[in-house]
């Protein structure tokens, strides 16, 4: 059993084909055929099924599957600390962010690591922070970047607080409160609101503060993306409550400060395991120590945003 063979299976699994697997892998298919066939007799059971319209994984496949991948990653973890050894960092740095994050500017970050380590392959998501916490936790992701409760603790991570501060009110410029630079909950609880999804962290930071003073409110809008939210709310539909230093930076509304203003943390979490070479020289540009447990001062090259 060879490394290119299980490479060659992981492509086929990915894009569902034989000639696309391919293309990526950078072969004849004749030839990445003959060795999926050549392992295949060395399992003694076939990993795909193949038709004329489609090519999909056998019970044996699926088996497969998540093994081979392990294996995969197993052996650049091998190459990314042998290069690493002699000063070299390479590799693939899987990073994810909250759209609305401040703290840290992620893309400046990414941007110096690139130029300190142009051979390292960096990916990069955003997701709601429960999201990316789960994926750092079973590996999909290296590091990110949270707005959470003050409160929220994440399991299963190590994590560090970066930065805590207020939300604002966000109003269209033709809305009556327009006019104000400060507002109450209990005016803002007439108003219909634009907000994320119930049960995501953003929505809950929302949430808490109006049941904390016996307020319900109306959400009519409900979407994931924060620049549809901002569209929105540029359309005089609903009002919005963002973090200060995010709302700051947008065109096009009106910004009003809240009275009991709900609280956010930004928190930026890593695995809890050896990180990869890549993931520790990343950590360690932000002034962090990948090895450490919970800390909360502010890290060297980390804004303080003021929120």
């Amino acid at each position: 059993m060879e490394l290119q063979q299980m490479r060659y299976v992981v492509a086929v699994a990915e894009l569902g084909g034989f000639t696309r697997a391919a293309k990526r892998c950078l072969v004849v298919q004749s030839a990445l055929s003959h060795q999926i066939a050549r392992l295949e007799k060395e399992l003694g059971a076939r990993l795909f099924d193949r038709t004329s319209r489609q090519v999909r994984l056998t019970a044996a496949g699926e088996a497969f599957l998540p093994a081979a991948r392990q294996a995969l990653d197993a052996a650049e973890r091998a190459r990314t600390e042998v290069a690493a050894t002699a000063g070299e960092i390479r590799g693939r740095l899987a990073v994810g962010a909250i759209p609305t994050g401040a703290a840290v500017d992620v893309p400046a970050a990414l941007r110096a690591f690139h130029l300190r380590h142009p051979h390292v392959h960096i990916v990069l998501r955003d997701g709601a922070s429960k999201d990316l916490v789960r994926d750092v936790r079973d590996g999909t992701l290296d590091v990110a970047f949270l707005g959470v409760l003050p409160s929220y603790r994440p399991k299963g991570v190590r994590d560090r607080e970066l930065a805590t501060g207020e939300l604002v009110a966000v109003v269209a410029p033709t809305h009556p409160l327009a006019g104000s630079t400060e507002v109450g909950l209990d005016r803002l609880a007439t108003e219909k609101f634009v907000d994320y999804p119930d049960g995501t962290a953003a929505r809950a930071q929302s949430e808490e503060a109006f049941a904390a003073t016996g307020l319900t409110r109306e959400v009519a809008f409900e979407v994931s993306g924060t620049d549809f939210i901002v569209r929105l709310v540029r359309s005089g539909l609903g009002v919005a409550m963002l973090p200060a230093a995010f709302a700051a930076e947008l065109t096009g509304v009106h910004i009003l400060s809240v009275r009991e203003a709900p609280a956010r943390t930004e928190r930026l979490v890593w695995s809890r395991f050896r990180p990869t070479p890549a993931a520790a020289a990343f950590l360690a540009g932000l002034g962090v120590d990948a090895a450490a447990g919970p800390q909360e001062l502010p890290a060297p090259g980390v804004r303080d945003t003021g929120q």
